[in-house]
């Protein structure tokens, strides 16, 4: 079996389950070779990836949750650190600054809102029987849902958004240095932003940013924008590229979607789930060992790259009975898809009340669907989802 975990190519139409299978069985924790820096260890079964991600003694975010920083030539941010690179207790300091606004209490009330916009959405582009489904569905919702928490036209969300595929999208699928560029543009945005609510300041989440203490100081002006380029880019990665992948998947499994249709109100939450499992839209997160150790008999030396595959967890038949079964009625659904610990995913309540309107609105407003060209996947082996997906359907009136 190849094994190729960095080639944007085995991400081409999905994650490469045919080489994590062979990991998971032969060689869990295996060294995998960097052309252009020193390899990572590629962590697959379910237990060791949950923890991982949990025993932040051990294994560090800092310098960096990438495999390879696509900023660390460029001289990356300075002294500066975006909150996902961080460990406690500083991680959970920052942390602290927002997560009021994503509890689930608080994505709950936000569920009328979200519903309307989800009606919103489809109401574009109903009478079309046509559309990209990335662009003009499962990308609006978590452009329009962060341009509102932060305060910002609904508009500039979705040219945010834009940013944020180039951002994710592996460099060498790009224009030399777009992926800076495109970071670059993000902070210039914020940077009205900054200007916009420290002389209006306003009840968003950007206006409580700047008016909040850590250590008894303000956020400076970089420190808002690593925020700022946060908030906007991990906003949308999973609700985006579920919705997206998540609808191939039930067009390939059309019982499933009969089932889930036949009863929305009652299979949505597991089929929710087991969505989130199946498609696992955030590939990896890398973290690097603080100590030497052995893990499987490996020997991890201090300063190694682990890198945790969410997606081969996910299919691991150790943790899940028939794994490689797509089933919305699956109990028990314990997956890793949010990540786990100190770093589980922070805005996960409010993905999940926003796939649930999304789901609902397009399952019961749309049927009939099918795909107008294939669909192109993005060029990342980090985020895993189609980037355009053209797609018809009929109406139901």
């Amino acid at each position: 079996m190849k094994i190729d975990l960095l080639s944007t190519a085995s991400f081409a139409d999905g994650q490469p389950h045919d080489q994590f299978a062979w990991l998971r069985e032969n060689d869990p924790v295996h060294w995998h070779a960097e052309p252009e820096g020193p390899g990572f260890w590629a962590v697959t079964r379910f237990d060791d990836v949950w923890a991982i991600d949990r025993d932040f003694q051990t294994y560090s975010s800092e310098p960096t949750i990438m495999i390879h920083d696509p900023l660390a030539g460029a001289g990356g941010f300075g002294p500066y650190k975006m909150m996902l690179m961080m460990d406690p207790p500083e991680h959970t300091a920052f942390r602290k600054l927002i997560r009021s606004e994503f509890t689930r209490p608080e994505a709950a009330l936000r569920a009328g809102r979200i519903a309307e916009l989800a009606r919103q959405i489809v109401d574009a582009v109903i009478d079309e029987g046509a559309c990209d489904f990335v662009a003009d569905i499962a990308g609006e919702m978590p452009s329009f849902v962060i341009a509102e928490l932060m305060g910002l036209p609904l508009d500039d969300g979705r040219e945010l958004y834009k940013l944020t595929e180039t951002i994710h999208t592996a460099p060498e699928a790009l224009p030399p240095g777009a992926g800076g560029m495109a970071v670059m543009e993000m902070f210039g945005y914020a940077e009205r932003v900054i200007a916009e609510k420290r002389a209006r300041p306003g009840d968003d989440l950007a206006s409580k940013l700047l008016a909040c203490e850590v250590d008894g100081r303000r956020l400076d002006d970089m420190e808002f924008k690593l925020f700022f380029l946060l908030l906007v880019d991990a906003g949308g990665d999973t609700t985006r590229n579920l919705l997206s992948a998540g609808l191939l998947a039930l067009m390939a499994h059309p019982e499933q979607m009969e089932a889930l249709k036949a009863d929305l109100d009652a299979r949505l939450p597991a089929a929710r789930e087991e969505l989130l499992r199946w498609t696992s839209p955030v590939i990896y997160m890398r973290r690097t060992a603080l100590r030497d150790h052995d893990l499987h008999g490996k020997s991890i030396k201090t300063g190694d790259k682990v890198v945790m595959y969410f997606g081969a967890a996910n299919r691991d038949p150790t943790r899940f009975e028939r794994p490689d079964v797509f089933d919305i009625t699956r109990a028990a659904n314990e997956h890793n898809a949010f990540g786990a610990g100190p770093h589980a995913c922070l805005g996960q309540h409010i993905a999940r009340v926003e796939i649930d309107a999304m789901l609902r609105e397009v399952l019961t407003r749309m049927t009939a669907f099918e795909l107008a060209a294939p669909p192109e996947w993005l060029a990342s082996n980090f985020i895993s989802g189609p980037k355009r997906m053209p797609l018809r359907f009929q109406a139901i009136r």
